[in-house]
């Protein structure tokens, strides 16, 4: 035998236990044993450790029949906690989440500039108030996870944030500095995490799930196989950016014609105001003209649902995902948006099981940031965590 492989299937044992415990969250011993084909001596050694540690709690577990109360084993979701940050132009959402995804803290910050070392300090002054506020936890705050609107490369380091402007930055090692503790920190797109929120709280019976994210622009957030998708560099996902009108409208990003300039929230707004002739949208305006049957505004979510259609039928003939989930306010305000998008995808060759709507919304991208800590803190590849709108 090498070296090393008792410690290394000790190890793999621990991470089977831990996660079959939080997706059943209650779980006898005997039932923990038969779940995970390992041995009883394997799981009463593996559980007396964990118990030590404080990661689990035992509870008498309530029964009607005679005889003694069954020992249920549950994860103590109080022994930590983790932090997720949305950074997005002009305000940082803050969440921390408990050890199963339950939220107990959360808050919005305005910023007021763009300055990179500016909002470094913001970031590290909030954190270092929650890790002053969740000390007297067992774990304290077991990991940061932060939600970039940007290109994220595999070695978390920011590649490009369009709207702030910020170019080849390491804000994950500047952060860690200006916090000076030992807490893992995690970069990642944000709209990765939002495929990550749908599959940990909501789509629990999918190892592949793509969610696209319709607000200011388009972002695709892949997982197959249960993993990232991220491609080479990192990059990937950038669906927004796929040209659907050739030599159509002109993007930031230097191309013509490109999916999000046709498809994306901020596109029907845009449309919207100039046909108005108004300055700014809001979606309650959007859901009282579609209330009022307003022809303008049919038309407009008509042509946004027809090209969205478009574009889904590129990505699930690309990806062949089991579920894919749309995250937009928009499509929720629209009557039957999904059987709208349904008749264009017609395909013989398109396969995809499931097509919904987000239950989450914007919180998806922060809650998929506590999660992405969480299973980094845990040591275990995902898990099915419950959602509480």
């Amino acid at each position: 035998m090498v070296t090393g492989d008792a410690a290394y299937i000790k190890k793999m044992n621990r991470s089977l236990i831990i996660q079959t415990i939080v997706n059943e969250r209650m779980i006898s011993r005997a039932d923990l044993s038969k779940a995970t084909s390992l041995t009883r001596a394997t799981i009463s050694a593996q559980v007396a450790d964990l118990l030590e540690e404080g990661l689990l709690r035992e509870i008498e577990h309530e029964h009607s029949s005679v005889g003694r109360k069954p020992i249920m084993l549950s994860l103590n979701a109080q022994a930590g906690y983790a932090i997720g940050i949305d950074l997005d132009y002009g305000e940082i959402s803050f969440t921390v989440t408990d050890l199963l995804g339950k939220p107990v803290s959360s808050k919005t910050v305005t910023l007021e500039t763009p300055e990179y070392q500016e909002i470094v300090r913001l970031l590290a002054h909030h954190i270092r108030a929650y890790i002053e506020e969740y000390k007297p936890s067992r774990y304290g705050i077991v990991g940061i996870a932060i939600a970039i609107h940007g290109l994220v490369s595999k070695r978390e380091s920011i590649h490009f944030v369009p709207r702030f402007r910020w170019h080849h930055l390491n804000l994950k090692k500047d952060l860690e500095n200006e916090i000076g503790q030992d807490i893992p920190i995690f970069l990642e797109n944000n709209a990765n995490l939002s495929a990550l929120a749908e599959r940990v709280f909501i789509h629990h019976q999918t190892n592949n799930l793509l969610c696209v994210t319709l607000y200011s622009g388009i972002g695709l957030g892949m997982i197959i196989n249960n993993e990232f998708f991220q491609g080479h560099d990192g990059f990937a996902g950038e669906a927004g950016h796929m040209i659907v009108v050739p030599d159509g409208r002109l993007c930031n990003c230097g191309n013509k014609g490109c999916w999000e300039k046709y498809a994306s929230e901020s596109c029907v707004f845009e449309s919207l105001a100039k046909c108005k002739q108004v300055k700014y949208v809001t979606y309650e305006y959007i859901q009282k003209l579609l209330a009022e049957g307003d022809e303008e505004t049919e038309r407009i979510m008509e042509q946004f649902i027809y090209y969205l259609a478009v574009g889904i039928n590129n990505i699930i003939n690309l990806y062949n995902p089991e579920v894919v989930v749309l995250n937009s306010r928009l499509l929720g305000m629209h009557p039957d948006a999904l059987g709208h998008i349904q008749q264009h995808l017609r395909s013989s060759i398109s396969h995809y099981r499931e097509l919904s709507l987000s239950s989450i919304g914007k919180k998806a991208c922060i809650l998929g940031a506590c999660a992405l800590a969480i299973t980094h803190f845990l040591d275990v590849p995902i898990v099915n965590l419950p959602y509480e709108p």
